[in-house]
């Protein structure tokens, strides 16, 4: 009967992250301002980033060709060390991004339930899928790295989601940003801005290889909506949303004029 490697693999990779974990200034940065009550969805973004980046290298340093049988990292094998360190960077990301929220929501003085993320098996399906189906693990390494980094990433907009979905329901009015980070590209230049969450772009959780934008949700004054209209209780609100919306795009802040500020107002 063949050596069964994965509880080996598994100790050596947990105790690496964890190591590296334990060190990384980004993730001690993040504690602190969690701590500080100065921590917001870019922080979770960046602790996220951080964490995937982690275990992306220590899964690529030891999930190569000459540790493995065949130099191919078969499914069960893939199947049972992703499943566990990937779930891992869930729990961790996962509670990061519910502290932040509940720490966004007092601030706020929003007095709602702190919604969590759902893991998103069909991801790290999707990986073990991937990589165990190739021939050579060393050929296509790439797959533990930024598809890694974009499914822990994916977990901060997941917890966005959900929660700005629940606020919605109870009556807020949530306003969603799309950030853009390093070097941009068309494609992420058009997408980013400040967005009603009633009218989000279909995109605007998405990335491609390695785009590191980020999405960003903060709960502001916790202002209330007419759950029947859809309108802010505040006449200045068509003018301030237009403004919203012209950040990051270059744009002039769009004029509404007082015909349409009457409209909102008298629409409460």
């Amino acid at each position: 009967m063949a050596e069964d490697i994965v509880p080996s693999l598994l100790k050596t990779i947990n105790s690496q992250f964890d190591e590296q974990a334990k060190a990384s200034k980004k993730l001690q940065a993040a504690a602190r301002a969690l701590k500080s009550g100065k921590a917001t969805y870019q922080t979770a973004n960046t602790f996220a980033i951080e964490a995937g980046e982690i275990l992306a290298k220590v899964l690529q340093r030891n999930l190569k060709g000459a540790s493995l049988p065949d130099q191919k990292l078969y499914f069960n094998i893939a199947q049972r060390i992703l499943n566990e360190t990937l779930s891992k960077n869930f729990d961790l990301v996962s509670g990061y991004t519910a502290d932040v929220q509940k720490l966004l929501n007092e601030q706020a003085g929003i007095g709602l339930e702190v919604q969590k993320a759902m893991l998103n098996q069909d991801r790290i399906d999707g990986i073990v899928n991937r990589v165990s189906s190739e021939p050579d693990i060393d050929k296509v390494k790439w797959i533990l790295d930024d598809p890694v980094v974009n499914f822990t990433q994916s977990i901060v907009d997941d917890s966005i989601d959900a929660n700005c979905k629940f606020q919605s329901a109870a009556g807020l009015h949530p306003i969603i940003t799309r950030r853009l980070v390093g070097k941009a590209c068309k494609w992420c230049s058009d997408l980013a801005g400040v967005y009603d969450y009633f009218d989000l772009p279909d995109d605007i959780y998405r990335r491609h290889e390695r785009c590191r934008c980020t999405v960003d949700y903060n709960p502001g004054s916790g202002k209330r909506q007419n759950v029947w209209t859809k309108k802010w209780r505040d006449p200045e609100q068509a003018q301030k949303l237009a403004n919203r919306l012209a950040i990051g795009t270059g744009e002039k802040p769009l004029s509404i004029n007082k015909t349409e500020q009457n409209r909102t107002a008298t629409s409460r």
